[in-house]
């Protein structure tokens, strides 16, 4: 008896403990979906995409500004037998020398050219250190331009597409946040209809539990027959099975809104279900206009049609001609003392023109040519569907929206009136007027009519936040959704 006391007084204890450290957090629907678009791993996912999608976006605009760039070193050390020709003939020397140098290279991309200019400033010093000598070489400045394709240019093409990516890179950050309410609506009315359902549960249970009691009276002095009475203790168990079920599932649905929000196990939920929805209709011409205007896709489809351009004018170039332009001209000195290496420079030039003319290629060039002109074909016909689908689904969701005001209502009102019935059925039968079998039908219909209610609800909210992704459009606050893209990237 001591053991069982003890083990008693242990339990309350740790329960009661663990009532103290589990903390319950009373959230309205607005407050799950704010917190969801603050702190859910789903929007954390979203800003760090986004903030990649901004530091492409920074590369691309340092390739247009000039980049500086010192090099040096120190030491080159060459200890070797190296071949060495003359007018004698070859013959191996053996090499014992250190070279040093500091390099300052300024570079400039060209757009308009697609080509790259740069200023080169360096000076050498070569150490022999065989005959414990030394050698100075300068370059006191070396202006050179670089033109790799003379008749493509990689500039032009991402002059167009990089601002392009984007903003659509910031139009997909403010759609991804409207997955994540979308997202947030699911959890939070599976929670609701959890707590609903345990609530109904656990009334339904006390009923029942109080009407088989009855029921057993009654059979006693012979006013109900045995089946009735083995009906209503049916009922009775069905409804500590359901009681059992709905904890369960009420701990369940607790667990994936926790998790969802970045809650751990000590915060406790209970939700507020709202009673109230905005009164608005959404007029479908507005809403196309809106979605056509703000969502991402309409971007996407500009973007794929300009790369597939830009992917068949390199096809084109790469058939036919190719040449590439490296031209410098400068000053360069030698001496042997350093306060000499810089004195009456002498002019330094170069100049190389390189050209590719494909004799035979087996149609190679012709095949990647026609391969980018079908690719850019197919990416207009998929374009021209993929707007077609997209306004057809704006306006799904647009009619889906509207009617759904009315589906609400229509649910409201039968949970009132089936919640009205049972409790007409349920004073009916209390002094023997129906049966067990109306009884539990006006049971089912009640409880089938308050979960239609929170469906009805979930649908509700659900179609709204879709209408919002496919618009990025507040139509509450009646204005366009956007983000503070300057915070998202400290």
């Amino acid at each position: 008896m001591r053991k069982i006391v003890i083990a008693l007084f242990s339990i309350i204890f740790c329960t009661n403990l663990y009532a103290q450290q589990t903390i319950t957090e009373k959230l309205t629907f607005a407050q799950v979906i704010e917190l969801a678009r603050q702190q859910s791993p789903n929007a954390i996912m979203a800003k760090h995409q986004f903030r990649a999608n901004y530091w492409s976006y920074v590369t691309y605009k340092s390739e247009l500004l000039p980049q500086v760039k010192l090099s040096t070193v120190f030491p080159s050390l060459d200890r070797s037998f190296k071949e060495f020709t003359d007018s004698t003939g070859a013959r191996y020397i053996r090499y014992n020398q250190n070279t040093s140098s500091v390099d300052v290279n300024v570079t400039q991309n060209v757009p308009f050219t697609g080509g790259q200019l740069s200023v080169n400033t360096s000076l050498l010093r070569l150490d022999n250190l065989g005959s414990k000598s030394h050698s100075y070489s300068s370059t006191p400045v070396l202006i050179r331009y670089n033109q790799p394709m003379l008749f493509f240019n990689e500039y032009k093409w991402k002059h167009k597409i990089e601002p392009l990516k984007y903003e659509e890179a910031k139009k997909k950050y403010i759609l991804a946040m409207e997955e994540v309410s979308l997202k947030a609506v699911g959890y939070f009315f599976d929670l609701a209809l959890a707590q609903q359902n345990l609530q109904v549960s656990q009334l339904n249970y006390s009923n029942a539990d109080t009407l088989y009691k009855i029921a057993t009276g009654r059979y006693k002095i012979g006013t109900i027959a045995e089946n009735e009475l083995m009906q209503m203790e049916l009922s009775f168990l069905n409804a500590g099975s359901s009681l059992n079920s709905a904890k369960l599932d009420l701990e369940v649905k607790k667990f994936q809104l926790r998790s969802f929000l970045g809650f751990n196990e000590k915060i406790d939920l209970h939700l507020i279900i709202p009673k109230e929805i905005p009164q608005i209709t959404v007029d479908v011409n507005e809403a196309l206009d809106l979605a056509m205007q703000n969502n991402p896709s309409m971007l996407s489809f500009d973007r794929q049609l300009i790369e597939t351009e830009r992917d068949l004018a390199r096809a084109r170039s790469q058939r036919r001609l190719q040449a590439s332009i490296d031209a410098s001209v400068g000053y360069t000195q030698q001496a042997r003392d350093i306060h000499d290496v810089y004195l009456n420079p002498q002019e330094r030039q170069t100049i190389r023109l390189a050209l590719e003319i494909p004799l035979l290629d087996w149609k190679r060039g012709k095949g990647r040519y026609k391969m980018a002109e079908s690719n850019r074909e197919l990416a207009l016909v998929n374009v021209k569907q993929g707007k077609v689908d997209f306004q057809q689904n704006v306006y799904l969701n647009v009619m889906q929206f509207n009617l759904q005001d009315d589906q609400l209502m229509i649910a409201a009102k039968s949970d009132t009136i089936a919640q009205k019935r049972y409790d007409i059925t349920k004073q009916r039968f209390l002094i023997g007027k129906v049966d067990v079998l109306d009884l539990n039908v006006a049971l089912k219909e009640k409880d089938e009519s308050k979960n239609a209610y929170i469906s009805a609800l979930r649908q509700y909210w659900n179609n709204y936040y879709a209408l919002r992704k496919i618009t990025l459009f507040d139509f509450v606050e009646n204005k366009e959704l956007t983000a503070d893209f300057d915070n998202l990237i400290k």
